[in-house]
């Protein structure tokens, strides 16, 4: 692998008017550390693998020079004789918000471009038949969620014969998410002479298998994981049943502006906002029951500043850009330490300062603990003043994490329950 150097600006990275135009329209002062990274190398036709969470700005760092490569191809017309239902440029993506998120970023950095680049995103949860006909004709950009792009695959909607440049986004989410099938068939669908970028926050082994198997010669590009830095973390302890409370007094505290709140259930989600609602606070919920129709408006809402509080689930822990969102708060520990910093990513993006609050009681004390010693952090316990934690908590503060089961002589590691993960 071979690590890149940074360039000062957008100019210097290789960039084409057009472009450069719309990036000084959109006020992008400087590029972000993954841009700086990246941009000039996926020019040259680079493969890449980048440890990048969303955030960091890696929307633009493979959508800049993937729209660049399209239009000066176009405009040499080398991409004659490609007709009917191909792909030129093939983005996979975990989630339905994400592609839609990504694919309105690539149509806003390509608006001078005069229409000569398509993109379209297909995802599940809406019509195959409106995707099918937006694919006619075939397009240059597809950003696509893989069991969809499976289904119009089979349905003859599109081929990827003709793919010149894939991008995985998000590659340790997708194969969580237990796409590992589906991603192996649509390989298998490409073209072997392409240029791959993968972007990943974590690299769990599924991922390193797969960037083995995938990337040639690879320019490596590394990051913090959820531009901590601009995060401030602070962690509160309350007592059991106090939560909601707390986190009512927090709100018409510091009456902020957006608050994002993460629960672990879509039950948790609507339990939440009943209570919200007899204290006079108005939250809108997010999470996978609601009809993709209603999560797309939901969420414009919120980033419209219409909507103040929302609660949702880990679906929004990855792959949703909130621009400035100040505050996110952790009313239920994730599962995952991983995850942790995907919601707390959330806030602090692009440079911005954000705040991520997590509200503990004394039964989510010890998970909080491997949550820290996961990300190699190391936070103050405080609480809120008129909310102090009773002896019960402050107990469990000061008691030692006990030895996993299973850690003597000749016994078998036992598989925790989900109480013992909480």
């Amino acid at each position: 692998m071979t690590t890149v150097t940074a360039s000062a600006n957008f100019t210097e990275l290789g960039l084409i008017p057009p472009l450069l135009a719309r990036l000084n329209e959109l006020e992008y002062q400087q590029p972000t550390p993954i841009q700086e990274q990246v941009i000039s190398s996926v020019l040259e036709g680079r493969d890449l693998i980048a440890g990048a969470n969303t955030g960091s700005g890696k929307t633009a760092a493979f959508s800049l020079p993937l729209l660049q490569y399209l239009y000066e191809n176009k405009s040499t017309k080398s991409n004659e004789g490609v007709k009917g239902n191909y792909v030129s440029g093939l983005i996979l993506v975990p989630t339905r918000e994400l592609a839609k998120q990504v694919a309105d970023s690539i149509k806003s950095y390509a608006v001078h471009f005069n229409g000569a680049v398509k993109t379209v995103a297909v995802f599940g949860g809406v019509s195959v038949n409106t995707q099918m006909l937006a694919l006619r004709g075939g397009t240059d950009i597809l950003v696509a969620t893989p069991g969809r792009l499976l289904d119009l695959i089979s349905s003859n909607a599109i081929k990827l014969d003709k793919v010149k440049m894939l991008v995985l986004d998000e590659a340790d989410r997708m194969l969580s998410l237990g796409f590992t099938d589906e991603i192996a068939e649509i390989l298998d669908l490409l073209p072997s002479a392409k240029q791959t970028l993968l972007f990943s926050a974590t690299f769990p082994e599924e991922v390193t298998t797969l960037t083995q198997k995938l990337l040639n010669n690879p320019v490596e590009a590394q990051l913090q994981s959820a531009d901590a830095s601009t995060v401030v973390q602070r962690v509160f302890t309350v007592n059991k049943g106090e939560k909601t409370a707390v986190l009512v007094h927090l709100i018409q505290q510091y009456q902020w502006r957006q608050v994002l709140i993460f629960v672990n259930s879509k039950n948790g989600c609507n339990h939440l906002a009943d209570k919200l609602a007899k204290r006079d606070i108005v939250a809108e919920v997010f999470h996978g029951d609601k009809a993709q129709g209603a999560r797309n408006r939901v969420l414009d809402s919120f980033k419209a500043g219409e909507v103040d509080v929302l609660i949702a689930t880990d679906i929004a822990a990855r792959g949703l850009d909130i621009e400035k969102l100040p505050v996110v708060i952790n009313f239920d520990l994730p599962r995952s330490p991983a995850d942790y910093m995907h919601r707390i990513g959330r806030s602090g993006r692009a440079g911005e300062v954000g705040l991520a609050l997590s509200l503990i009681d004394h039964e989510d004390y010890h998970h909080f603990k491997v949550i820290e010693k996961k990300n190699k952090v190391q936070l103050e316990r405080e609480s809120v003043e008129g909310f102090e934690p009773n002896a019960v908590v402050t107990a469990a503060l000061d008691k030692p994490m006990a030895k996993p089961e299973g850690t003597g002589k000749k016994k078998r590691k036992k598989k925790p329950t989900d109480n013992e993960l909480k």
